[in-house]
């Protein structure tokens, strides 16, 4: 068997602000998890998101502390069109999430912009821009 790519899994020090940002970028997340230590949510087509709490983690690997000098992955999520990321951009900042880019016309062909999730994670908007 070849093993296949099942799941992303995301630390998270604030589990509820953690769900609440992903809510707001449409992820079905259950309510009423916000106290549990281990969330996930299953995409279409069966992809997994998953929350674990700092204390879960360590709980697996005592050892375990956050990355230094960065985060080396991001979320990316499509949006329909340059004018959603626009929007989406413009609605996360004002609910208070902290822009790591304005959006940006990109020279591979996408608008394009950051947003810090509460953790500190980049999380990535994007839509080609029409030819």
């Amino acid at each position: 068997m070849t093993p296949r790519l099942d799941l992303i899994s995301i630390v998270t020090a604030d589990m509820a602000a953690a769900l609440a940002f992903y809510r707001r970028l449409g992820l079905d997340i259950p309510l009423g998890v916000e106290d549990e230590p281990h969330v996930e949510t299953t995409l279409p087509g069966g992809f997994r998101v998953a929350w674990d709490t700092v204390a879960t983690v360590r709980s697996l690997d005592p050892g375990w502390t956050p990355p230094q000098g960065g985060h080396p992955s991001a979320l990316a999520f499509r949006c329909e069109d340059p004018a959603e990321v626009d929007k989406v951009y413009a609605e996360l900042t004002a609910a208070g999430y902290r822009s790591h880019r304005e959006p940006w016309d990109a020279f591979w062909g996408q608008r394009y912009a950051v947003v810090l999730d509460p953790d500190g994670n980049p999380t990535d908007l994007f839509a080609p821009l029409p030819s």
